[in-house]
C-alpha cells in the first residue's frame, strides 16, 4: 500500500518540475493557486526598436514547445496536479497572453473547474508595438476559477471595495508593469527574469481570495513575487522552479520581506458578518433623539423617529426598513442607507450611527 502524502515544508522553495511536488504534496490541502505558466509565445526572430537595439523578449527554452498539442499536454497536467491539491473550497488563477490564455481556458473547463471572472490586467506602460504591424499589446488576462460549481471560494469583496475607494472592484485593473527597483537584475544589470510581474498585481490576487494563514502555491515561482506578498500579508506560500539561479533570486528576495504581524491590519470585516444593531439602540444611546426628523436624500419622504425605535410618517408606522419601502411604494428598503439626517448643511446617512456603534463594540472586544 502506498504511503500517504506528506505536507510540503510551508514558506520553501521546491527545485523541479511541478506536476512532481504537487503529486508529492496531500489532496484538498491548498487554499489558493497562483500560476504564471509559460506563455508559449512562438517568437519569430529577433525583435528591434526603431533604433535597431535588441529587444529584451522572452526567448527563454522554459517558453518553447514543439507545436500546440505539447503544451496543452503541459498545461492539462499541471493543472490536473493543482486541482487535486486545492482544496473543495480553494480557488485557482492563471495569467496569460493572447498566446495562450485561451487554450488554458478550455482545458481549465474540460477539467471541470468553475469560471468565476476573468480579469484584464492593463498595463500602464505597455511595450509598444516596435513594427507597426498590429495594435500595441496593452494587457494580459487573468482568469480565476473555483474547484467546481458549487464551492464556497474565498472573496473579500469589501477589501476589494474600500481598495477602489468605496466602489465596487471592477474586473479590468490598471496597474504599471515591474520596473524601477522592484524589477531583479544581475551584477551585469540584466532582467534576473524576463516576465516578473509586479507586487501590486498580487497583493490584489492575494487580497481578494485568501484569509491570513491560507496556503498559497505558484507552480511557476520564478523570481517569488507571490512569497513576497504572500509573507507581507500573513500568508503561507509554496513555491515551485526549475531553474535555481530564479530560486536563489527568489529566496533572497523574499528574506528582506517584513511581515505584517498585527492580523488586525489585515482582515477586513464583511458587512455580513458584523453584528446586528438595531435602530433602537441608535436612539437609546441618544445618537438620535425622538422626534428628530429624517428624509431620503431628495427630501421627497420624511418621517420622524420615535421613542421605541420606529418611525412615523404622514401614512406609515413600524421600523426604517418598514417605513422606507411604504412611503416608496418598493417591496425592501434598507433604512439605513435610504434615511438621512440633517447634520449642519449636509444630509448624512443614518448608518453612521450604527457603524459608530459597532466602532466601540469593537473597540471593547479589544480590551
Amino acid at each position: 500500500m502506498a504511503a500517504a502524502a506528506k505536507p510540503l515544508k510551508p514558506n520553501h522553495i521546491y527545485n523541479g518540475d511541478c506536476v512532481e511536488i504537487m503529486g508529492r504534496m496531500p489532496e484538498n490541502s491548498v487554499d489558493l493557486v497562483f500560476a504564471d505558466p509559460p506563455y508559449n509565445l512562438q517568437l519569430g526572430g529577433e525583435l528591434t526598436r526603431p533604433d535597431n537595439s535588441r529587444v529584451d523578449g522572452v526567448d527563454d527554452a522554459w517558453d518553447r514547445f514543439s507545436d500546440f498539442k505539447a503544451y496543452d499536454d503541459f498545461t492539462r497536467a499541471w493543472l490536473g496536479a493543482a486541482k487535486r491539491v486545492m482544496k473543495d473550497n480553494g480557488s485557482l488563477w492563471v495569467i496569460g497572453s493572447y498566446h495562450n490564455i485561451f487554450r488554458v481556458g478550455a482545458i481549465l473547463q474540460d477539467l471541470g473547474f468553475w469560471v468565476l471572472n476573468d480579469i484584464v490586467w492593463r498595463k500602464t506602460n505597455p511595450m509598444p508595438n516596435f513594427r507597426g504591424t498590429r495594435f500595441t499589446n496593452a494587457h494580459e488576462t487573468m482568469i480565476w476559477c473555483s474547484k467546481s460549481k458549487d464551492a464556497r471560494y474565498t472573496f473579500n469583496y469589501d477589501a476589494m471595495k474600500n481598495l477602489n475607494e468605496g466602489l465596487q472592484m471592477r474586473s479590468d485593473w490598471t496597474l504599471p508593469l515591474c520596473t524601477g527597483e522592484e524589477r531583479l537584475k544581475d551584477e551585469s544589470g540584466n532582467k534576473v527574469h524576463p516576465t516578473q510581474k509586479p507586487e501590486s498585481l498580487l497583493y490584489r490576487v492575494i487580497t481578494a481570495a485568501t484569509k491570513p494563514g491560507d496556503l498559497i502555491i505558484d507552480p511557476f515561482f520564478g523570481t517569488g513575487t507571490t512569497g513576497a506578498v504572500a509573507k507581507a500579508l500573513g500568508r503561507n506560500y509554496i513555491g515551485m522552479d526549475r531553474d535555481e539561479n530564479y530560486i536563489a533570486a527568489a529566496r533572497e528576495r523574499i528574506a528582506n520581506v517584513k511581515p505584517i504581524t498585527d492580523e488586525k491590519m489585515l482582515i477586513t470585516p464583511s458587512k455580513r458578518t458584523e453584528p446586528r444593531i438595531p435602530f433602537g439602540t441608535v436612539v437609546e444611546r441618544g445618537l438620535l433623539t425622538p422626534g428628530t426628523v429624517l428624509s431620503d436624500p431628495s427630501g421627497r419622504f420624511t418621517a420622524k423617529v420615535r421613542a421605541d425605535g420606529t418611525l412615523i410618517s404622514a401614512d406609515y408606522r413600524g421600523s426604517i426598513h418598514q417605513v422606507g419601502a411604504l412611503v416608496q411604494g418598493a417591496p425592501a428598503c434598507n433604512g439605513w442607507t435610504f434615511w438621512h439626517v440633517k447634520m449642519g448643511n449636509a444630509l448624512v446617512a443614518i448608518d453612521v450611527f450604527r457603524q459608530k456603534v459597532r466602532a466601540e463594540l469593537g473597540s471593547l472586544a479589544l480590551q
